[in-house]
């Protein structure tokens, strides 16, 4: 029955990238975010999404609660509408979309050869970071969970391995000894820090315990290797400014509870600087 379905949703959306790819990037991004923000709320719960921003913002005001709910669901829909145009931001010779604040230290790893762990949240357009990094001109493995809708995770894993990053590694076991593997052949990682996972740790995120992935953690201790915060934002609607922070080092004796922690304290600190990017709706706390 969900194969019914997830193919009927499948041929929908594939009728609305078809009309995106003729109204072009600006138009389709616009339409997508107002899209999103009609029909978002009936999917996903309004009130568990509020629910999460007063976790974080325990004294904002019902204005402002609305306007980051709204802005949320208006960056969902624009990325659903970017999809069709990842082709464009990748071979862009002079991209005019994507500033990259930080990129010196993208062109220092490639100089050195040296393997870090890039991690960052679902802000903005989150597909640009493993593009960027891999357009660098850096080795690189990226982490994804696929969509449950097995018709359109095809179309997106397709985009993702020919524009984004050709090294696509879904989570799960199997993942992670794939991940090591590239690991010893000298591959950097990226992944997204943020999303609920059954197979981590409970770690605290502002202030409860949500189960949080140690696989950043993990590649820290067997590798020594770096980690590399990673922020996107959005601006002018279709533009984006990429933030490639320093790397941080831990110290040897330093557990993977305690590196998981220190990193979710960097994540929280990105989503307390623009919250109107971030996906509020996954269920963290649960």
């Amino acid at each position: 029955m969900n194969k019914i379905k997830y193919f009927f949703q499948f041929i929908i959306i594939i009728f609305i990238f078809s009309i995106f790819k003729i109204l072009g990037l600006k138009i389709s991004s616009f339409i997508g975010g107002k899209l999103f923000q009609i029909i978002g709320p009936i999917f996903r719960s309004k009130r568990l999404i509020q629910k999460n921003i007063k976790r974080v913002f325990p004294d904002i005001d019902q204005i402002n609660l609305n306007e980051i709910t709204s802005s949320m669901w208006n960056n969902y829909g624009r990325v659903f509408a970017e999809y069709m145009f990842i082709k464009k931001f990748r071979y862009q010779k002079e991209n005019k979309n994507i500033i990259i604040d930080g990129k010196e230290i993208l062109e220092d790893i490639k100089k050195n050869n040296q393997k870090v762990v890039f991690i960052s949240g679902h802000f903005s357009n989150f597909e640009l970071m493993a593009m960027e990094i891999e357009k660098a001109g850096i080795n690189l493995a990226a982490i994804y969970r696929p969509l449950n809708n097995i018709f359109l995770n095809f179309l997106i894993e397709k985009i993702r391995k020919n524009y984004i990053c050709k090294n696509q590694i879904k989570k799960g076991i199997g993942g992670v000894k794939e991940l090591v593997r590239l690991n010893k052949e000298g591959y950097s990682t990226a992944l997204m820090i943020d999303q609920r996972v059954s197979e981590g740790i409970k770690s605290t995120f502002f202030s409860e315990e949500a189960f949080t992935t140690t696989i950043p953690a993990q590649l820290v201790k067997k590798f020594k290797t770096p980690v590399v915060p990673i922020f996107i934002d959005r601006f002018d609607s279709i533009k984006f400014k990429i933030t490639i922070h320093k790397p941080l080092s831990f110290l040897d004796n330093e557990s993977a509870e305690d590196i998981t922690l220190k990193l979710n304290k960097v994540l929280e600190k990105m989503i307390r600087e623009n919250p109107k990017y971030w996906i509020w709706s996954h269920n963290r706390w649960k």
